[in-house]
């Protein structure tokens, strides 16, 4: 290869005199590969063809590595040594659910389901070209990833509270378009912290469906629940109680909201709201519980079908009354749940339509492998010292000693 010696002043001033429109894709190339030579000189010791007692190691060769930038795709050739490698900083990896986000927009393209509004972003990502080997080889690494990430061992740790939900995609599959549910699990670990448990893609949100994938959570050691919250679905319940003997299930109070304020008037909603809303500012179990009877009678007198449906459900949205009153305020609702649904809908708004189901669990699967990421090293959700009253002291015991052994160092 001949090593561009062309100044970048002289570059820019050649193409400044004339109309060519390729002169800033040329002048970056130019200067980033100069960076990089100079890079791998002072990381060897010598330059190029120098002969020096400081070299540790000599060059060999060039490898091609395509490049999209704003100005457009430059194929540029990467320095390569004969011992240890080198790999540009400016030219580091893309976060996970940008480059799934990128992988996804570029099979849509290739695959003929993209949108205009899919091109023009295409475009902004500076990608003159869309080739399916490019497709192929981003697809493939970001696979990697999101299946370690969604097929990890959940270890012997418990984990007290867990929250399921699902959300609709839409992708194409047999030349039409239809949706899918993907459904995603969270839990809090005995330490207070969130974790992504895992996702999986299904025809429906039927109760087969959240059985399966259950039993999968169980599966890779997902033990300890003492809780779960959710919504309503049947289905769901279902696998719950097959699934986690034992544990307590919270039916999401805003989701049970929505249903009880459908069978009172339009013009009492607001008053029948606040009224049930007083059941949850109690300070304790069993103001709560006392709080409740108290709204059922007097919603018997006008709305008689919501008292019942207050009355019967008492049961299912007072399950957290059980633990701690402080974590009340994040057991009982599927709140937590709905803030990381919708930033996975902000990024998956972006493609619309998924040319199959695995470009949805690549793109959804870096988007929380990421959230995990930025949970594992954020304040706890809960603290430490209120999840106590919750383990049994062995499986604490045996919890704190397996993260000692990971942070202590190993003698030799």
């Amino acid at each position: 290869m001949t090593i561009p010696t062309m100044d970048v002043l002289d570059l820019l001033r050649k193409h400044t005199e004339d109309t060519d429109l390729d002169f800033l894709r040329e002048a970056l190339a130019v200067l980033v590969e100069a960076v990089m030579e100079a890079d791998v000189s002072s990381r060897i010791g010598a330059g190029l063809g120098e002969r020096t007692p400081a070299r540790v190691t000599q060059r060999n060769g060039y490898r091609e590595r395509r490049w999209d930038t704003r100005v457009g795709s430059l194929d540029l050739q990467i320095p390569k040594l004969r011992q240890g490698s080198y790999f540009p900083a400016l030219l580091e990896p893309r976060r996970r659910s940008e480059r799934a986000l990128l992988a996804v927009i570029q099979q849509a393209y290739v695959e003929g389901v993209s949108t205009r509004r899919v091109e023009d972003l295409v475009r902004s990502l500076g990608c003159d070209g869309i080739s399916k080997s490019q497709v192929s080889r981003i697809c493939a690494d970001l696979d990697v990833l999101v299946g370690a990430f969604r097929n990890r061992p959940l270890g012997d740790s418990p984990y007290p509270y867990l929250w399921l939900d699902a959300l609709t995609q839409k992708v194409r599959e047999g030349g039409r378009v239809v949706n899918v549910a993907v459904v995603v699990a969270t839990a809090v670990n005995c330490f207070g912290q969130r974790e992504v448990l895992g996702l999986d893609v299904g025809a429906s949100e039927d109760g087969p469906f959240w059985l399966t994938f259950l039993r999968s959570l169980a599966a890779r050691g997902l033990g300890g629940v003492q809780l779960v919250v959710s919504d309503a679905h049947q289905g769901l319940k279902d696998a719950i109680a097959a699934v986690f003997t034992g544990a307590s299930w919270q039916r999401c109070r805003t989701h049970f909201m929505t249903n009880l304020l459908s069978r009172v008037p339009k013009s009492a909603q607001p008053a029948v709201a606040t009224l049930v809303r007083s059941i949850y500012q109690q300070p304790g179990a069993e103001e709560v519980w006392s709080q409740h009877a108290r709204v059922v009678d007097q919603l018997r007198v006008r709305f008689p079908e919501a008292a019942d449906l207050l009355d019967d459900a008492g049961s299912e949205i007072l399950a957290f009354t059980a633990f701690p009153v402080a974590h009340w305020r994040q057991i009982w609702s599927n709140n937590p749940q709905e803030r990381l649904n919708k930033e996975i809908r902000r990024r998956t708004d972006v493609v619309g339509i998924f040319p199959n189901r695995a470009a949805i669990l690549r793109l959804i699967g870096a988007v929380l492998a990421e959230q995990n990421d930025e949970w594992a090293i954020s304040r706890r959700y809960l603290s430490e010292e209120s999840m106590r009253p919750l383990l049994a002291p062995a499986l604490l015991a045996k919890a704190l000693e397996e993260v000692n052994a990971e942070r202590l160092p190993v003698a030799v």
